[in-house]
């Protein structure tokens, strides 16, 4: 029944976290130390598209295990709960930016000391899995199913589904310990565009300047030796300043 209840989103985050950890061979019942979990999920479509007729017939026990099993607020402490983890356990929504933004809180948990290794990611499956759209010109779907970010020829994003978890230490404790290490973050940094922009969903050339510079100095880089930018591309004709 928790399984025929619970968000996809949140299985399949789980599923990933269990497999991260064992992918960097940490067992979390016998790992001495605290791990915690930031991460982030899509809104509940599962919910709105299967359980849209039970929200009238439960009584109130059912209605809070449902709440439970459908709340992205409860993503994480279930992967604490699931695994056994004792570090923080925080739930971060900032839409698009939502896997980016939990590594930055990851890190910078990881900086303060509240945990010595910490699982990160978000999730994001909608339903029903078949599904399609029309076209409107001016939206933000693509009118030939293709997304070309950062192109000239860019109309339109298409939507997929997707989860993704990294497991996250310090670097002195990963060499310490003789982990396998994929990749370093020097540096993250994070901010808001404020109301310096057209229109709430539109974006603000300063407000990225500004956090890409922050960016910079916390990880003591020179712009000119990055050769390579993975960005946010919307695909959409006003989205990819």
């Amino acid at each position: 029944r928790e399984a025929l209840e619970m968000d996809p989103q949140q299985r399949l985050f789980l599923e990933c976290a269990y497999e991260a950890l064992e992918d960097a061979g940490y067992d979390a019942e016998r790992y001495p130390g605290w791990i915690g979990v930031f991460a982030g999920a899509m809104m509940n479509s599962y919910l709105l598209s299967h359980h849209r007729a039970l929200l009238h017939k439960l009584e109130s026990s059912e209605a809070i295990q449902l709440l439970i099993a459908s709340d992205k607020d409860y993503l994480t402490t279930r992967v604490a709960y699931k695994l056994n983890l004792k570090g923080p356990s925080i739930s971060v929504q900032t839409a698009c930016s939502t896997g980016l933004a939990a590594v930055h809180q990851a890190c910078q948990s990881l900086r303060a000391v509240e945990c010595d290794m910490a699982i990160a990611g978000a999730a994001s499956v909608m339903f029903p899995e078949r599904r399609g759209y029309f076209y409107e010109k001016g939206g933000p779907c693509s009118p030939d199913g293709h997304c070309r970010p950062f192109d000239a020829d860019a109309a339109g994003t298409v939507f997929g589904d997707a989860v993704g978890v990294v497991v996250l230490k310090r670097l002195e404790d990963a060499i310490e310990q003789g982990d396998f290490i994929h990749a370093l973050v020097l540096g993250s940094a994070t901010n808001n565009d404020g109301a310096a922009k057209v229109g709430y969903t539109a974006p603000s050339i300063d407000g990225q300047a500004s956090v890409i510079v922050m960016a910079h100095e916390v990880a003591g880089v020179r712009p000119d030796t990055i050769d390579y930018v993975e960005a946010h591309g919307t695909g959409t004709t006003f989205g990819d300043p």
